[in-house]
């Protein structure tokens, strides 16, 4: 069979050995004789499952006892709604990074009064605003810390006046992150952490109960907190998968050590699109995305895309089409992406170059 290179936005590649372990647990789940799919989330054989996955974020990200983790489903667009319902009494602003960080001020312009403290739209997001005021006033700020689409990142945790609030969906794990200068952050776990099914929420719990509005149970943090994630049935099989992804994760040496891989297959990948004359990068160098790597042909060039795409389906990769928001090509290089994968998808557009001599 051959080999194949995968490189989608999402759902991610995940590890083999959390993969083994999720099929092994669909046929016996911790020696029950019962399927993991099946099994009752009050048993003692699955707390032990949440208790486990809970320590591994607490002690990977260094979580402080200020902050507590849930897992919850419904998606991180679900987590939009949340925000607004339980942080926004007054004002909140958002920094309009991309597609999903739009979607998220929407949301919590339905509720209140919510708006783009800087935009990068202008030059399509290609960039990460800078410079920008923080208002002393707001009831948050939220950022998007790393845009799937256009291939940004925000690299480091910004030092803010006021409560800050960030999803991560797709970034979280794959740097060192200073959780005490965060309210909350969240994310959907399909873009590094898990499969999709399970969303991460990790809370200030003295940041909760300040808004004066109703707040629906399931979309109060306080109730989750408050069972453990497990005021209903939690999406089990995700969350086991998550918690074998987190221990694969622990092994490799944690988040620091991550951390170096991750900029290592990026730095491989962004010297090959600066240096291949074919091929151009889409973001703002200093603002680059080490998970998503966007580029595109390079002008001149542009009618070999569809060749380029079939050439690179031809030796395996998976999952490069870039987003039709951006066009070109997309290449998510998550955790679980082994270095020798971006090798191969170097190597593959070193291959097309020499062709075209």
């Amino acid at each position: 069979m051959k080999k194949v290179h995968v490189f989608n936005a999402g759902p991610c590649i995940l590890p083999q050995v959390a993969i083994d372990k999720a099929v092994e647990a669909l046929k016996d789940f911790s020696g029950t004789g019962i399927p993991v799919i099946c099994v009752s989330h009050r048993t003692k054989e699955w707390e032990a499952v949440m208790d486990e996955c809970r320590a591994l974020w607490r002690e990977l990200l260094h979580i402080p006892d200020t902050h507590e983790v849930v897992f919850l489903g419904g998606g991180a667009s679900l987590q939009f709604l949340y925000v607004a319902m339980n942080f926004l009494e007054k004002k909140a602003a958002y920094l309009d990074t991309g597609v999903w960080a739009h979607k998220a001020l929407k949301e919590a312009a339905g509720l209140g009064d919510a708006y783009a403290i800087a935009c990068s739209k202008d030059r399509n997001y290609t960039y990460i605003p800078k410079g920008f005021d923080i208002p002393a006033d707001l009831d948050y700020l939220h950022i998007t810390t790393n845009n799937t689409i256009y291939g940004t990142e925000i690299h480091e945790d910004m030092d803010c006046p006021v409560p800050l609030i960030a999803d991560m969906s797709s970034d979280i794990m794959s740097r060192p992150v200073d959780v005490s200068k965060y309210d909350l952050i969240y994310g959907g776990a399909q873009k590094n952490v898990g499969p999709a099914g399970v969303v991460f929420a990790i809370v200030r719990k003295d940041a909760l109960g300040r808004v004066s509005r109703y707040i629906p149970t399931m979309l109060d943090y306080r109730t989750h907190l408050d069972k453990g994630s497990m005021f209903n049935t939690p999406p089990v099989f995700p969350i086991f998968v998550m918690k074998e992804t987190l221990k694969w994760l622990k092994a490799q040496g944690g988040v620091e050590a991550i951390w170096e891989v991750n900029k290592k297959k990026a730095a491989l990948l962004y010297a090959e699109i600066d240096r291949n004359p074919l091929f151009v990068g889409t973001a703002e160098k200093e603002d680059r995305s080490i998970m998503n790597v966007c580029f595109v042909m390079a002008p001149g060039y542009e009618d070999l895309q569809d060749e380029f795409l079939s050439f690179a389906k031809e030796r395996g990769m998976v999952g490069i089409k870039g987003h039709r928001s951006v066009g070109g090509f997309r290449a998510s290089i998550y955790n679980a992406c082994p270095v020798e994968d971006v090798e191969a998808l170097v190597a593959c557009m070193q291959e097309f170059e020499k062709s075209k001599r």
